[in-house]
């Protein structure tokens, strides 16, 4: 274990090497391994870290004239959760907040309890590689195992008793003459407001939390019926012998087809206005000699969450648009699919006209074979509007429902806070200023000092683990912490080139891929202008990105004596890495043949 020196003399746990997020595990290899190679690498960094000549305190602490934990978090979804964890793991810091405007948290996984709702991503995979699960039920399992995941993490480590529920952020701004961010919240329960304060906050609101109705479309006020977004379903609404209108047939909505269909006379028309790219994936589930394996073979598990990863990562190259061949190939081979499920009748219209991967790919769960169910037929007329009793498509036909159900994604392109830099400007203005969300390293914004992002701007990607971004973004953060907390430094705030440049270089590479091609939710101005979404490359790059922070990119405060890693520490570092990777090499990256992400 690497420390570093407080202000009080405690010597407070830093990162572990190789400081590792992601899938292939390292430092659990390391110490699994070789405790002898990790010792010996660990007393040559531990004496390069933080090349401080002093322990003591190098300025003064901020002026806080408001109660507040020292550190706030917006947002108890994965991203909260996950960095809450990692103070606690990886500093032994506690002095924090997270404010949650739900009753639980879980973020996404606790809104959207839509019938059919799953992980499109295996769930080995679909989880913190710092706290896996032996016992996961399936290869992808329902909404509420992942849920149940997630709290179980929040009681683990304390975090219910940390976080402050039905509490709404109503604003933040931060007060550069004394280093704070000074935080008005709302209770949603009684309508108190109150004022806190904090020296660092971190946003992990996320991309799916607002439901997103489509702009253009009119009437949704006159519709006389039930009317739901399938993001806040209604679990009182009863489905039987009801005419139903499912709009939108991306991942939510070929999730929850293929369950409302098998209610008791329902009939349901889905509207569809862009065919998706529907792939197989082998799926199923775990048998208890699994599980035990899992639990009990030494690194079986992160072996097998490897190999996971390895099958998604080699899939990159499909994204190019230098790869036209390949992808061809494998655009025949998913259509080869889709006809061989789907009824005939449905072929034409089922067949993407847009290049694979342009838009996020959707795994069929039942969707193609529910379409031979007599009670389900598609619509691809277009909606003109919403009317009293039902839908009037553009061609003209008024069609009878008792119930729509919007099923069209999430505004993602926008923030939902009034957080406010020491320029005056809030984050949204900033991102309008940008043509859309625009971050540092999808975390730091220029103007705004000790403010982080989880989930943000170009930290997603088209097929594999968002866990793998936040965990990575949590760690990059938590090293930005660091000396804050110690009081080495009061802060740091990403300068407007170092953004400027990081985001030339996003979207030069997204020009070279796919996404250009299509209009897509990754993209501002309803779909037609900048991919604020997509990272351009594969998961395994964002991580060798986000290992580390360039600290001269950074505008630094209160650190006349404070230094940043040595030479020899990054050194050390790489070296270690090195070896751990050919270490990692002979024992999971066989030539054996592994499995198929798509089948027919």
């Amino acid at each position: 274990m690497i420390f570093f020196c407080m202000q009080d003399g405690v010597r407070w746990p830093s990162y572990n090497f190789p400081n590792t997020p992601d899938s292939i595990a390292l430092d659990a290899y390391l110490r699994h391994k070789s405790k002898f190679l990790e010792a010996a690498i660990n007393r040559l960094a531990e004496q390069a870290v933080f090349n401080h000549p002093h322990g003591d305190c190098l300025y003064m602490a901020s002026e806080k004239t408001a109660p507040g934990s020292r550190i706030a978090i917006i947002g108890a979804g994965v991203g909260g959760v996950t960095f809450a964890i990692g103070l606690q793991k990886r500093l032994g810091f506690h002095d924090f907040t997270i404010f949650e405007q739900g009753t639980d948290v879980g973020g996404t996984w606790r809104d959207n309890t839509y019938p059919g709702c799953c992980s499109d991503v295996p769930t080995h995979w679909y989880s913190l590689s710092s706290e896996p699960n032996p016992y996961w039920s399936r290869t992808h399992v329902p909404q509420s195992e992942i849920q149940a995941y997630w709290q179980s993490l929040a009681r683990k480590y304390g975090l219910y008793t940390r976080t402050s529920f039905r509490t709404c952020v109503s604003s933040a701004a931060w007060d550069d003459e004394r280093s704070v961010w000074v935080i008005e919240l709302e209770d949603l329960q009684t309508g108190a407001r109150r004022t806190e304060e904090a020296e660092i906050l971190v946003s992990a609101v996320g991309l799916l939390g607002e439901p997103r109705y489509p702009t253009k479309l009119e009437g949704r006020d006159r519709f006389k019926g039930e009317l739901l977004h399938s993001a806040r379903w209604n679990h009182g609404i009863d489905l039987r012998d009801k005419r139903v209108a499912v709009i939108g047939n991306g991942c939510s909505g070929v999730q929850l087809v293929p369950e409302i269909v098998k209610e008791s006379g329902v009939s349901v028309v889905n509207f569809c206005r862009t065919p998706s790219w529907l792939i197989h994936t082998p799926r199923g589930e775990f048998k208890e000699w699994h599980k035990w394996i899992f639990a009990h073979i030494p690194m079986a598990m992160r072996a097998y969450r490897a190999w996971i990863m390895l099958q998604h990562e080699m899939m990159w190259p499909l994204f190019s648009s230098g790869q036209s061949k390949n992808r061809a190939k494998v655009e025949e081979t998913i259509k080869g699919f889709i006809r061989s499920v789907a009824p005939e009748s449905y072929h034409d219209q089922l067949m993407p006209n847009y290049p694979l991967a342009c838009k996020r790919l959707v795994v069929d769960t039942g969707y193609l074979a529910a379409l031979h169910r007599p009670n389900l037929d598609l619509n691809w007329d277009g909606i003109a509007e919403i009317t009293e009793d039902g839908i009037r498509t553009q061609k003209g036909e008024n069609i009878t429902f008792d119930i729509i159900i919007f099923s069209t994604g999430y505004v993602a392109d926008t923030y939902p806070v009034p957080v406010r830099g020491k320029n005056g400007r809030t984050i949204q203005q900033y991102f309008d200023s940008q043509g859309g969300p625009t971050a540092y390293r999808s975390v730091g914004i220029p103007g705004f000092p000790n403010f982080y992002m989880l989930g943000g701007p170009n930290s997603n990607t088209s097929i594999g683990s968002v866990i793998f971004f936040e965990e990575c973004q949590a760690e990059y953060i938590l090293q930005l912490c660091a000396p804050v907390l110690s009081r080495s430094v009061r802060s740091f705030t990403i300068t407007q080139s170092a953004c400027d440049a990081y985001n030339a270089d996003i979207q030069a590479r997204i020009s070279r891929a796919v996404y250009p091609q299509c209009n897509s939710w990754y993209r501002a101005a309803e779909g037609t202008g900048k991919n604020f979404s997509i990272f351009p490359g594969p998961l395994t790059r964002f991580w060798w990105i986000m290992r580390s922070p360039i600290w001269d990119d950074y505008e630094v405060q209160g650190a006349e004596k404070w230094k940043p890693r040595s030479k020899l520490a990054r050194v050390v570092k790489c070296v270690g890495l090195g070896v751990a990777l050919a270490c990692t090499a002979l024992v999971w990256l066989n030539p054996t043949q592994g499995g198929r992400i798509w089948s027919t």
